[in-house]
């Protein structure tokens, strides 16, 4: 009796051995959502650069802005990286959940590209042009056509514009509310088309082509900054301050600033 309280005594001890191991190297992996361009090819770097210090960077890739919200909400991903700090308090105040900004990273500059229309100039009255149709990035997207002079806003609506909020439109424009990841798509069938950031990169689309850019100056910048999000709670973490020392490393910004082009700002 007394071997096989031993033995028993022994199996316990190795099982609760492996087990701790097994949450030891769960406590050193990071699981990370993001969008494919820029965000999900800038953590390849980082990857590297966590490895250094013993850290695992797993990276799920999504191609939608839903999805990494709620996985992150729901505990399957440590934090994202994919969207602007609007978009993330927006969709928090919409869909209940409880995400956070551990540190803003960068900005990309939205684009307006030309589609059938080769130019402002030439746009013809009652001219098309795609905008994304999630409310903050439309509101961007509208503020871009201020901009260039092709519509009006109501004074005072800023980031929160929308197509109701079109004071002038001496063009007739029709605002055409596509989802952001198709408008790249859908560019040939359209006059002209606000683009985000990441999407264009995707596209191909280069920014120096664009016939409009937001200045990174502004106030944009600041709106649109694209963050690493949490679960509120989680912003101190060891490893989400670990992934954030990594994403503000000398290395990236040289690795973003050589790769985008100006499509992608680091504010770091």
């Amino acid at each position: 009796m007394k071997k096989i309280i031993a033995l028993v005594l022994t199996l316990t001890l190795v099982l609760a051995l492996v087990a701790c191991g097994g949450n030891a190297a769960d406590d050193k992996t990071i699981k990370v959502g993001a969008t494919p361009a820029p965000h999900a090819e800038i953590l390849e770097v980082v990857k590297e650069i966590l490895a250094e210090d013993g850290w695992t960077l797993e990276i799920k890739e999504f191609d939608d802005y839903i999805i990494p919200n709620t996985s992150l909400e729901e505990g399957e991903l440590d934090a994202n990286y994919f969207q602007h700090v609007t978009y993330m308090n927006n969709f928090n105040v919409e869909q209940g959940t409880h995400l956070v900004s551990a540190a803003g990273i960068h900005y990309e500059p939205f684009g307006l590209y030309a589609g059938k229309a080769a130019s402002v100039e030439e746009l013809s009255d009652g001219a098309q042009i795609a905008v994304p149709n999630d409310a903050t990035n439309e509101a961007r997207a509208l503020l871009l056509l201020e901009q260039v002079g092709l519509i009006t806003l109501k004074e005072g609506v800023g980031i929160n514009a929308t197509k109701s909020d079109i004071a002038e439109n001496p063009k007739n424009i029709e605002i055409v509310e596509t989802k952001a990841e198709l408008i790249p798509t859908t560019l040939q069938d359209v006059d002209l088309a606000v683009i985000n950031g990441n999407y264009a990169i995707d596209a191909g689309l280069k920014i120096a082509d664009a016939l409009a850019v937001e200045a990174a100056d502004g106030a944009a910048a600041e709106a649109y900054v694209n963050v690493i999000a949490v679960k509120e709670g989680n912003e101190n973490s060891e490893k989400i301050q670990a992934l954030v020392n990594a994403l503000k490393s000398e290395k990236v910004k040289a690795y973003i600033e050589e790769t985008y082009a100006g499509a992608v700002v680091p504010l770091f």
